[in-house]
């Protein structure tokens, strides 16, 4: 299969199912190892026997059970999509399994570590502010890193050449609207500490932002922050409060989850605002409300406690 082919396929899946960049990249190098693999073969003519027979390979490699897991994505998708080109009679990575994938909880910080954290003092520099309110909203709200960045103060309509806005805050209604993965837009609440924040780092951003910048958080040269600035600042922010463990978006975004959980018990309603497709994603979640509980029930039942 020629490069071209590859292209073609990454160009359809970038396209109409609106892959991310890091999707997309993955996906090459899977469907480069394929190739690779088949040596002067052509795809076609590979069956079931022989993916199992590399996915073997790559299991004995040391590669992780999430990576065969999306390579073996990558391949299904692709036969597919030869499958309806009419290049392959049948997908012979179907119903192909990769090796049972270890379940790791995600991190979450505690209810008081999170309040803690979200509330620190935004009263060393003006950029401070803007901190203030990225963690402010990120515990709020739940949101991807991805979503926070491409955040833009308003709704813009296009202009010129420029696209309308895609994810945008809105203070007034206590809401943001944003565009996930999967290309799914979906809108979440903003909760009234994280409006307060926003609010105040919105009357100190004109004097960083560029007169024609959209994005709600900006550098102090004035352009839109990036997904690593963002990672640093919360890294640093969390050396500086002590918390003795490192804070990244997503720990954020897990907090925000199980703490929800915690309190509401709705399932449902966590898997519409972390913009989950699929709720067993969602259910990871359940796991760490059990094992709140069960840290409880080992600290205070008396038959829970076991004789030195």
């Amino acid at each position: 299969m020629s490069s071209a082919l590859i292209d073609a396929f990454l160009l359809e899946l970038s396209t109409q199912r609106r892959a991310s960049r890091h999707t997309l990249a993955a996906y090459r190098a899977d469907l480069a190892s394929l190739i690779k693999f088949a040596d002067k073969r052509s795809l076609a003519a590979l069956k079931a026997h022989d993916i199992r027979h590399y996915v073997t390979k790559l299991h004995a490699r040391g590669l992780s059970s999430a990576s065969i897991a999306r390579t073996l994505s990558a391949w299904r998708s692709m036969y597919r999509w030869l499958c309806e080109r009419g290049d392959a009679i049948d997908n012979p990575v179907v119903g192909i399994r990769g090796p049972k994938r270890i379940k790791r909880l995600p991190k979450a910080l505690s209810a008081d570590q999170a309040v803690m954290f979200a509330a620190h003092p935004a009263n060393e520099t003006q950029l401070a502010c803007r901190d203030h309110a990225i963690v402010e909203l990120l515990y709020s709200s739940g949101l991807r890193l991805a979503e926070l960045v491409s955040l833009d103060t308003h709704y813009f309509e296009a202009a010129g050449e420029r696209p309308a806005s895609v994810s945008w805050a809105d203070l007034a209604a206590a809401e943001a609207t944003v565009f996930g993965k999967g290309g799914k837009t979906r809108q979440v609440p903003i909760g009234t500490p994280a409006c307060t924040a926003l609010s105040r780092w919105l009357q100190v951003r004109p004097k960083f932002a560029r007169d024609d910048e959209r994005a709600l958080f900006v550098t102090a040269a004035g352009v839109r922050l990036s997904a690593r600035s963002v990672q640093s600042r919360l890294a640093l922010l969390s050396r500086k409060l002590g918390l003795g463990v490192h804070v990244h978006p997503h720990v954020l975004r897990h907090s925000f989850a199980s703490h929800l959980l915690q309190s509401s018990g709705d399932l449902r309603a966590v898997q519409e605002l972390l913009g989950h497709s699929n709720i067993a994603t969602t259910q990871i979640y359940t796991r760490l409300d059990w094992q709140h509980l069960a840290k409880a029930y080992d600290a205070a039942h008396p038959r829970a406690k076991r004789r030195s």
